[in-house]
């Protein structure tokens, strides 16, 4: 983007020595037991991927309700409807509610699901979706990664006579006096509702779905319902795709919901959707990672709601036909090649709006954007582009179908996004139509002429919340690495672990000689660097198009295994300047 703000700070991560020589202690390997003691691992137990350690079901406030009443329904015989969200973690949560419903009882056309169109429905159980529903027959409606703030669709669904199974994981809506608003629903399954005791606040969309499903097997279990309970754990590569691809903290609980269903795609244990996608994506399933689900799969899952119909992205999930699984995938990669033009006419547009709104080269405590080429169905991904860039919370809005603006924002640490518009709708009270989000994400509703307003209001928050230091991007390192250390067998080795939100990949700090370098690619650095310790390796710094000046450099590093011809081959990925 234009008018970068100066590079980032690079700065060590914290490692308490002692926990580092207690995981040491346990077992773990020396170059592990630093990194996760920096990343707060105080026991070998909290890296234990086994399911026994899960936080147990009946921690989830709600969840006993909820599985008795769709234990009932299956057992009548009702009608029941999944209503979805349209990015990856409502995709994959209805996928996984479709399938285990199934499992656990209820008769496949018994079972049946609606979503929003974005741009004609909008997000949550609204009641034009309600009605979408009711008019399939439904009776019992269970919403998945939505519904915690759908006050007005819940009401309209009882007052149809229907029953409301809510499951989500976004935070509750409040009153301008700041309590808490629930939905009328039968039942509400909510790690973050008021007086639930579940441990991990972070479970994605798709984790409630699952924990629900765990409920409600062993609720038919009481029952006497199954001679030997269904399995459910070959759902966790679903589960393992929405969390990551919903940029949730990794805490203990979800990486171990992560770690297993990693472990079984590895293994060639897969919904045919899953590997209809890695196959289009060009990524080998044997070696599936995290950043394969949050950079491949993900994005190809979420261009369905972008720009098309999120049933595409549904369907692949949830057929069992590996032709249509694959037909479906190879549409879907077509839509997210769509996405990906769009995405590239908007940030160029941005970039002509970011010069007004930077006169003297220094961007605003809050960037928002605004323009009638925007696509509603991409705001979000700018928003992320251009917060990247320029490190700060950023908004950008198009026009939904209704006239009003549409908008996605992308935070940084040290402004909660979701916060900072409940602040402003108290401030200005009537100028947000409607808003939701997490500290990271959030999105809301407004009218046209009121984006001035919001800019002013949203850039006087980030001033007052945000310290200059922490308008500079900061980068963590995790200190240096011995030459010992630059193989391919740790580069495959670090990679096998579980990385994500609030659980950062590794990066490493060290002096190297540039030996050589040129640009490559659409201005990519290829640089043949010398460590310190005299080995020499390969190394790439993406979106970089300066070169460096010939001689010793202090580089910010992760290491990283090319897979070249099917044989791997050690490199270090460039972040920064040390």
């Amino acid at each position: 983007m234009t008018a970068l703000p100066s590079a980032p700070r690079v700065v060590a991560r914290d490692c308490p020595p002692r926990a580092a020589w207690a995981l040491e202690q346990e077992g773990l390997d020396p170059l592990l037991a630093r990194l996760f003691a920096a990343r707060g691992v105080r026991h070998r137990t909290e890296l234990d991927p086994d399911l026994a350690h899960l936080a147990r079901p009946d921690q989830l406030r709600g969840v006993a309700e909820a599985a008795r009443l769709l234990a009932d329904a299956i057992a009548a015989g009702q009608r029941l409807c999944v209503v979805a969200d349209y990015d990856c973690d409502g995709a994959t949560a209805c996928a996984v509610l479709l399938r285990g419903l199934v499992l656990l009882g209820a008769a496949p056309e018994q079972v049946g699901y609606v979503v929003p169109d974005r741009a004609v429905h909008g997000y949550g159980l609204t009641p034009p979706i309600v009605d979408l529903a009711h008019a399939t027959g439904a009776q019992v409606l269970i919403t998945v990664d939505n519904g915690i703030a759908s006050l007005e669709g819940v009401t309209h669904a009882k007052a149809l006579g229907l029953t409301v199974v809510v499951t989500d994981h976004h935070l509750c809506a409040q009153d301008a006096q700041g309590e808490v608003l629930l939905p009328p629903a039968d039942a509400i399954v909510n790690p973050n509702q008021p007086g639930c005791p579940f441990p991990s606040k972070a479970l994605a969309g798709v984790g409630v779905a699952f924990y629900l499903l765990l409920a409600l097997r062993a609720e038919r279990r009481s029952r006497g319902d199954f001679d030997a309970p269904p399995r459910l754990d070959g759902l966790l590569d679903l589960v393992a795709l929405g969390t990551v691809a919903d940029v949730v903290p990794l805490d203990a609980n979800n990486r171990r919901l992560v770690a297993q269903g990693l472990r079984r795609i590895r293994a060639g244990h897969m919904q045919h959707g899953l590997r209809a996608l890695f196959h289009v994506a060009g990524r080998d399933a044997r070696r599936a990672s995290s950043q394969d689900f949050g950079f491949a799969l993900g994005p190809r899952i979420n261009a369905a709601g972008r720009l098309a119909d999120m049933r595409l992205g549904i369907e692949c999930l949830r057929s069992d036909d590996p032709a249509r699984a694959l037909a479906i995938a190879q549409q879907l990669d077509g839509i997210n090649r769509e996405r990906r033009a769009v995405e590239a006419d908007m940030k160029a547009v941005s970039e002509e709006l970011l010069q007004a709104q930077m006169p003297r080269g220094t961007p605003p405590a809050a960037v928002v954007l605004f323009d009638e080429a925007f696509h509603e169905g991409v705001v979000g991904i700018v928003a992320g582009r251009v917060k990247e860039a320029l490190h700060r919370p950023t908004f950008v809005f198009a026009r939904g179908a209704d006239g009003r603006l549409k908008g996605s924002g992308r935070s940084i640490p040290g402004l909660h996004l979701r916060d900072a518009l409940d602040l402003l709708a108290k401030r200005c009270p009537g100028l947000l139509a409607r808003f939701g989000g997490h500290a990271m994400a959030a999105g809301c509703t407004l009218a046209v002429d009121d984006l001035a307003t919001f800019a002013q209001a949203l850039q006087a928050i980030a001033e007052a919340s945000l310290a200059p230091e922490q308008l500079r991007r900061e980068l963590q390192h995790d200190g240096s690495l011995e030459g010992a250390m630059f193989s391919v067998d740790r580069a495959l080795g670090l990679a096998e672990q579980v990385w994500g939100q609030a659980f950062e990949p590794p990066l490493f700090v060290d002096d190297f000689e540039v030996i050589q370098q040129r640009l490559v690619g659409s201005g990519h650095l290829k640089l043949r660097l010398q460590h310190g310790s005299g080995v020499q390796v390969e190394g790439i710094w993406f979106r970089r198009t300066d070169t460096l000046p010939p001689g010793p450099a202090r580089l910010a590093y992760r290491l990283d295994a090319d897979h070249y011809q099917g044989q791997p081959r050690l490199q270090v990925l460039v972040e920064a300047l040390a």
